[in-house]
């Protein structure tokens, strides 16, 4: 999944001015971390990232000239739907990145967590499907 971010980064990277004069490498390395972050965040919580380009433009956008916003926005955007599309096709994809298994985003009776591999378009298992279906309504109900 890094392959994202440093793509972000890569296409971005010249036109990064810095702050201070003492701080090339760390705006650098700021862009980088926020890219980075971003797409992990996508992989791991893509269910409640709701806008990523906006957020990953926002953590970013301070690091590059005025004249150069336009193109910080389309390419975030660009990469970060190839990721989605990316996470979409490889739901699997997912642990790689963490290094944990997926699991099921309901909760048992007893309050733990549900363990059970979870189904690629809504991040619930088989058995807590019904908490999409109502998840839905709910979104619908608060726009």
């Amino acid at each position: 999944m890094y392959q994202f971010s440093r793509a972000i980064y890569r296409e971005l990277a010249p036109y990064v001015v810095p702050r201070r004069m003492d701080s090339e490498v760390d705006d650098h390395l700021a862009v980088l971390h926020a890219c980075e972050s971003a797409i992990t965040r996508l992989a791991t919580d893509k269910h409640e990232f709701a806008r990523p380009t906006q957020t990953l433009f926002a953590d970013i956008r301070t690091y590059f000239p005025m004249r150069e916003q336009q193109r910080v926005l389309k390419v975030t955007s660009r990469y970060l739907e190839y990721a989605h599309t990316f996470l979409a096709a490889n739901p699997l994809a997912y642990h790689s990145v963490s290094g944990q298994p997926l699991s099921c985003r309901a909760t048992t009776r007893k309050g733990t967590p549900c363990r059970r591999t979870p189904l690629a378009h809504n991040g619930y298992c088989p058995s807590h499907q019904h908490l999409a279906e109502t998840e839905h309504g709910e979104q619908l109900i608060a726009a």
